[in-house]
């Protein structure tokens, strides 16, 4: 159905319908089975403490922790806590974790019992893969005891390395953005081997890797999980509600009596380069070599500057092709390591929607376009108890036709307050030499923000922006911020935030997917656990709504969202829902290439039905189907993936989005699919050879991305990389590639 725009379409509308169905939902909700409500009484009254174990001598990091002689003495944390299948419950095997130290370092021991050794799954050998889908033990690390932040390292029996930075308790939300940042990669060793009594690792993470604060004996905030695969069992030391993960900081225990003695840490990280290109508009092949370096200092345990000459991140993967079919910017994340580490800090704003600093707008255009990056600074930590800054400023090179020649400059002062609150204000300021486009008096952007967060309780959170840009020739209404509210307990989660973006708000140094709007979005879910129905795990009805308006109340987006998963204990998911679309479309645009759709209205219904296997087995797939409405037409979108591994060696995964449009313009039958291809092997976990195969139907062409890697501490090691690009219509340029040979080794000078 078209319908064109009618001037009573208010911002109210939305909430008649949506008020119905959360009524039909929580009502179906209450009468389906509540679960076990008793279990839960189990757990201990308060967050259990364990020391830590001064240790003789360093253990041998070989995975073997009853064998060592080092943990004599030392007193294990056991005790273990469901919060699935059956929250509440003891763990169906014996843990025992140790934590010691010496002068250097802290070392963890765990012993994973295991009744049935045969049965332990190991599905991953690759440095951070996910541990969702095997064996795997887990622990978090609060070493400034501020309950908020932390960082996170985990292994699975074949002992790779995980970790990650949890800022703001994982939190996605406003406040400093946060969230779990696994692209974050310290230097630490771990090592796992399973035996007899089940399988156990041994940790060895330097204090020079951890933040902490300045006393001579201190304690820090602990907790450890362990996952058992077989039984899709998830356990804890600290016993959580079953909505909450290890990133729940202000819920973990206390490890007591760490002593870490004055860490002198200055790490430099040369690397050298050679590639060689051919191909494109290139006439025969191009050679060429470079070199940087990064430098870490440690200006207290708790405060790290970074320097950087010569950026170069040829060892990243490449993004994941996407395909726009819609009128709004597309959301790439970032994955350069340089720009990873306390990325949370510096984040304001809402998540992919609008962010007021977006490290991707350096060094690289808008198009993708690699800018080069002559170097920078970083200052991140903690000064004083409570109170987290951040500086960094970046210098990028004039591209010609590209972009001009910038300099970058962030500060970001945040304040956590108690029970997950906090305070801060980031400014971000470019300064370009008016090379491209505009002249050098003209030729910089500025905002600023402030942002805040107030915990209620265990259960409720209260958030809130505000922001203002300043740009030459932007005379309009140049501010955004938004308000939203969570409730978050074990059965019930719900949601309501509404952002407002003015039409000449403009963070060049940040991300808006679009202009000028008002946005309200709500959400509900009801969390089931069945006592005993087919299998279930969990029951999840839910219902949301997103609505953008522009600010003469045109609607040009509406989203009404109601589904069920069912999620069984054997890890299989069948998620079933339907969507009620609005596309409110101002200005003619071309979907494709010589596809064009008309300004108006567009209501439209769609089912959306997805379903996935248990992925901790050799053969696993998922698809999701989308059968509906779009545009005055009709579209269709499938999305199987297959996925296949053997052993924690070799994995592969297949994947397509296959779209379908069959509209009612010129043309309007047309297909618009994408399809990838990953590779990888490991070697050991840290020699691996990965492939990224990539086919885009409407700009027909190939990409592919080799990359062989054999590291040896974080991100540091040798590099191989193959690019090849291959355009497949009619005139293109010959294929282009390009071979990368990058090696880097850290340097610790006071090691």
């Amino acid at each position: 159905m078209v319908e064109r725009y009618d001037s009573e379409n208010t911002l109210l509308k939305p909430y008649r319908p949506l008020r119905r169905i959360a009524c039909v939902l929580c009502c179906a909700a209450a009468l389906l089975p509540s679960g076990v409500t008793g279990q839960a009484l189990q757990r201990p009254a308060s967050p259990p403490e364990m020391g830590a174990h001064e240790l003789a001598t360093a253990p041998s990091i070989d995975g073997d922790v009853l064998g060592d002689a080092a943990w004599k003495g030392a007193n294990p944390a056991s005790d273990f806590w469901q919060i699935q299948p059956n929250d509440g419950q003891p763990s169906t095997q014996k843990t025992e974790v140790f934590v010691g130290f010496t002068a250097r370092a802290l070392y963890i021991g765990v012993v994973a019992y295991d009744d049935n050794p045969d049965l332990i799954i190991v599905t991953d050998s690759r440095r951070d893969s996910d541990l969702d889908d095997t064996d795997a033990f887990l622990v978090l690390i609060d070493g400034l005891l501020d309950r908020q932040n932390g960082f996170i390292f985990g292994t699975n029996a074949a002992g790779i390395e995980y970790d990650g930075q949890v800022a703001n308790e994982g939190s996605g939300g406003s406040f400093g953005g946060g969230g779990f940042n696994r692209n974050w990669d310290g230097s630490w060793a771990v090592q796992a081997k399973i035996a007899a009594h089940g399988w156990s690792a041994e940790f060895e993470i330097p204090f020079r890797t951890l933040r902490f604060g300045p006393e001579e004996i201190q304690d820090w905030g602990i907790n450890f999980q362990r996952n058992i695969r077989r039984n899709n069992e998830v356990a804890f030391w600290v016993p959580l509600e079953r909505n909450h993960d290890l990133t729940r900081v202000s819920d973990a225990g206390t490890l007591r009596g760490v002593a870490p003695s004055t860490q002198r840490n200055l790490q430099i990280t040369p690397y050298v380069l050679g590639n060689a290109r051919r191909g494109n508009e290139l006439d025969g092949t191009e050679t060429d070599g470079d070199f940087g370096f990064d430098v870490k200092y440690s200006v207290t345990p708790s405060l790290t500057l970074d320097l950087t000459y010569n950026t170069d991140f040829a060892q990243v993967e490449v993004d994941e092709q996407q395909v726009n079919l819609d009128r709004f910017n597309l959301f790439f994340p970032e994955k350069r390591p340089f720009f990873l580490e306390n990325s949370g800090l510096f984040s304001v704003g809402t998540s992919e929607q609008v962010e007021v600093f977006f490290s991707r707008k350096i060094g690289i255009s808008d198009d993708g376009d690699v800018i080069p990056v002559d170097g920078g600074a970083r200052l991140s930590g903690r000064i004083g108890e409570r109170t987290n800054i951040g500086l960094l400023h970046m210098v990028t090179d004039a591209e010609q036709g590209v972009a001009s020649g910038n300099e970058f400059t962030v500060a970001r002062v945040s304040q956590e307050l108690r029970n997950r609150s906090g305070i801060g204000v980031l400014f971000t300021n470019r300064d370009g030499d008016g090379s491209h486009l505009v002249a050098a008096a003209d030729d910089y952007n500025r905002a600023l923000a402030v942002d805040g967060r107030w915990g209620i309780g265990d259960k409720i959170t209260l958030e809130a922006w505000f922001a203002k840009t300043d740009t030459p020739g932007y005379t309009g209404k140049d501010d955004a911020f938004n308000i939203e509210g969570n409730y978050s307990s074990a059965e019930w989660e719900a949601d309501l935030r509404y952002t407002q973006v003015g039409e000449d708000f403009n963070p060049e140094v940040g991300f808006l997917s679009r202009t000028e709007y008002r946005n309200v979005r709500t959400f509900l879910l009801r969390t089931i656990r069945p006592d005993d129905l087919w299998g279930l795990l969990e029951i999840r009805p839910h219902v949301s709504y997103t609505g953008f308006w522009k600010f003469d109340d045109f609607q040009e987006t509406g989203f009404l969202h109601i589904d069920n998963h069912w999620v069984y204990r054997s890890g299989t998911e069948f998620h079933t829902g339907v969507n009620f679309t609005k596309s409110g479309v101002i200005e003619a645009f071309d979907i494709v290439a010589g596809v064009t759709i008309q300004p108006g209205t567009y209501d439209h219904t769609e089912v959306q039905l997805v379903y996935f296997t248990d992925e901790s087995k050799p053969f696993s797939f998922h698809v999701r189907t989308n059968v509906g409405g779009r545009f005055g037409g009709d579209r269709v979108l499938i999305q199987p993936s297959i996925n296949y591994r053997i052993g924690e060696t070799f994995r592969s995964e297949f994947s397509i989005t296959y779209n379908d449009f069959d509209l009612p313009v010129p043309n309007g039958e047309f297909t618009a699919n994408l399809a990838r291809l990953r590779l990888s092997y490991s070697f050991t976990p840290k020699i691996q050879l990965q492939a990224l195969i990539q086919y885009n139907e409407l700009d027909d062409t190939i990409g592919t991305n080799i990359r062989f890697s054999w590291l040896r501490s974080a991100n540091s090691g040798l590099y191989l990389v193959y690019n090849e690009l291959d355009e497949r219509s009619p005139g293109a340029p010959p294929t282009e590639r390009e071979f990368i040979l990058k090696y880097s080794h850290i340097f610790d000078v006071f090691d």
